[in-house]
């Protein structure tokens, strides 16, 4: 193995320095020495304070050791012998001063950072507490922003989301304001499901409402084309519905009332849901005469009628004349079994003795002095006077009373008043006379018995009802209906409308139920 002495390591060496600055390898195949005896020379040349470039490096790219390793070198050096070393090492003096300075530097940094104090543990411990604080005052305030948010989203919103269902459908419109005011809480702090809480929206909901581009995507369900139902009212039986409903005979009775009276003239059209749809799609549903939307009632009961003339009940109820303060009073009795009038009078005052009248001349009329039924009315002064109450007792007529301060406890005889009062021909005006009051009251009571068709009863008239004519005319329906099925069967999903027979009406059913002997 050869051996090269020391002046002819330092003369290879150089080639490594600028201005020449060749690689090892390819000075080891120039000099015919191996890499790693050069690599070998270098690095003891390093750590004798020689300092040695890396393969490429400038001077500013030396590492921190080499740099102070220069220092080092220079330090005993005066301005020639600085200025020779520096053209030797491809060096300015200007740089090795520099390096200079920075090593002092260091140094001072670090012995300052050896002086400064340190904490003690309470210092220490009140700086955790303090990160701690304030970590915990960050939170609180989010916490404060997120609910100022979502309160001021709660009271935008409140309108639009309220009451409002799953599935329901939103327009385009109601999609963007929602999407808006969501982003807008977002911003301001709001977590992303307790907006779409607020919302009322699932956050589902509110990512499929608009696309990647963050544009809103309307409602799609609207727009799908639906099959018409098979069992859909043609064109011509709609036309038909509205020609009948608007002739003369027809033209001032609802859907409930023509639906019937055709079946009884053995034609059948369509029900009265499909009737009533017709009509509302026409534009021909409008409310009209003087009384109010009707609505559902409880009706109370106390006896049980199975037949005519076994329950009764009786009230009385102004009719007004034409002069103002002048009124006159129609005394009205209805058998609730069938609703016909079975006895009426008009009278110039309420009166006891009027009363007994009006009773002993219905009883005579209904043939029922061997049975009289039961009366129920009101607590008003005629029905409590002595006089009535003992005549009822001669008749054998049995008493019954509405509880005290219960209004509907006679519901018959009210709902018969109304159906007076609210008639197309009652004048409006009041009465110019008693007799006329008589006269009109007659022809009310004629139609109403035999004309009428009451709702109550399956649309029969009372008379039919109060005659026992009806099961047989309600049979009579029920072959109409069966056949209007077999000829259109897609149009009944279930059974046909029940024409049965009411066998029994009740009066008061929170009271116990009384037997009719």
């Amino acid at each position: 193995m050869p051996s090269y002495s020391e002046e002819r390591k330092h003369a290879v060496l150089k080639r490594l320095l600028p201005p020449q600055s060749l690689s090892i390898p390819v000075l080891a195949k120039e000099e015919g020495i191996s890499e790693a005896a050069l690599y070998n020379w270098r690095k003891r040349f390093n750590l004798s304070g020689h300092p040695m470039p890396e393969k490429h490096l400038s001077s500013e790219q030396w590492s921190a050791e080499a740099k102070f390793a220069v220092v080092l070198a220079t330090a005993s050096f005066n301005e020639a012998e600085l200025s020779e070393y520096c053209r030797e090492k491809g060096l300015y003096p200007n740089q090795i001063k520099q390096w200079k300075q920075a090593c002092i530097h260091g140094n001072q940094s670090a012995e300052k950072a050896s002086k400064a104090p340190r904490k003690t543990l309470k210092e220490k411990t009140d700086e955790k507490k303090i990160k701690k604080l304030e970590k915990e005052l960050r939170r609180k305030d989010k916490a404060l922003a997120e609910a100022s948010t979502l309160l001021i989203l709660f009271k935008k919103a409140r309108c639009l989301v309220r009451n409002r269902q799953r599935g329901q459908l939103t327009s385009l419109a109601q999609r963007q304001q929602c999407l808006e005011w969501f982003h807008q809480a977002i911003t301001e702090g709001a977590r992303r499901r307790q907006a779409a809480d607020i919302l009322n929206i699932s956050l589902k909901t509110l990512n499929r409402w608009q696309d990647k581009a963050g544009k809103t995507i309307e409602d799609q369900r609207p727009l799908v084309v639906k099959d018409m139902p098979a069992n859909k009212l043609s064109k011509e039986e709609e036309k038909t519905i509205l020609n009948i409903s608007n002739q003369k005979e027809f033209s001032r009775l609802p859907p409930c009332q023509i639906v019937p009276t055709l079946a009884d003239r053995g034609t059948y059209i369509a029900s009265e849901s499909s009737w009533y749809r017709v009509l509302r799609r026409n534009g021909q549903l409008t409310h009209r005469g003087r009384s109010k939307k009707p609505h559902k009632r409880r009706k109370p009961t106390t006896h049980i009628a199975t037949s005519a003339n076994q329950v009764w009940t009786w009230d009385i109820s102004y009719l007004p004349s034409r002069t103002k303060g002048l009124f006159w009073y129609l005394y009205l009795i209805v058998d609730i079994y069938s609703r016909k009038i079975v006895g009426w009078e008009v009278y110039e005052v309420e009166s006891g003795e009027y009363a007994k009248v009006l009773v002993a001349r219905t009883l005579l009329s209904e043939n029922c002095l061997k049975n009289p039924p039961v009366l129920h009315s009101d607590n008003g002064a005629p029905m409590k006077s002595f006089t009535f109450k003992a005549r009822l007792e001669e008749l054998g007529v049995g008493s019954s009373y509405s509880r005290p301060r219960v209004s509907n406890d006679n519901p018959y005889s009210e709902s018969l008043f109304r159906t007076v009062k609210y008639c197309p021909e009652y004048p409006s005006s009041g009465f110019a006379t008693l007799d006329d009051a008589r006269s009109w009251m007659l022809k009310f009571a004629r139609w109403y018995n035999h004309e009428h068709r009451h709702s109550g009863i399956k649309f029969v008239t009372p008379h039919q009802r109060h005659n026992n004519e009806d099961k047989q005319l309600l049979e009579k329906r029920v072959a109409v209906y069966e056949l209007a099925k077999s000829e259109h069967p897609e149009r009944w999903p279930g059974a046909i409308r029940d024409w049965s027979h009411i066998n029994e009406v009740a009066l008061n059913p929170e009271r116990e139920r009384a037997g009719i002997n």
